[in-house]
């Protein structure tokens, strides 16, 4: 199973929701058939997690054979993330307390 993170990027360049990220994806892709094939498929079908997680998977290989492109992938990530106001919440390890994950909040809040 690819990050989380790639499976955002790869949501995101299925519904062609970031003109540079998938400009990025595209050229990395452009010699590689199968790989176009997957962002093709997901393109295809932005609602299906099946041709996500795959796309998903090829940018996983994709980073693990290319440094430079997963830096310029991370960046180009974060620069989208950033100009559309998300918030990445994330909660690793055993949790025993409370936790709240929000972007935000006007007031109190009481658990």
């Amino acid at each position: 199973m690819p990050e989380p993170i790639l499976v955002s990027i790869a949501a995101a360049l299925a519904a062609k929701g970031a003109t540079g990220l998938y400009d990025l994806v595209k050229r990395k892709f452009a010699k590689d058939p199968e790989a176009i094939a997957l962002l093709t498929a997901a393109e295809a079908a932005p609602e299906e997690a099946q041709p996500i997680t795959a796309l998903a998977e090829r940018l996983h290989e994709a980073e693990a054979e290319d440094g430079e492109f997963a830096e310029a992938l991370r960046a180009e990530w974060q620069k989208v993330s950033l100009s559309h106001g998300s918030v990445s919440n994330q909660v690793t390890g055993n949790v025993t307390g409370k936790v709240v994950q929000a972007r935000d909040i006007h007031g109190d809040i009481t658990l």
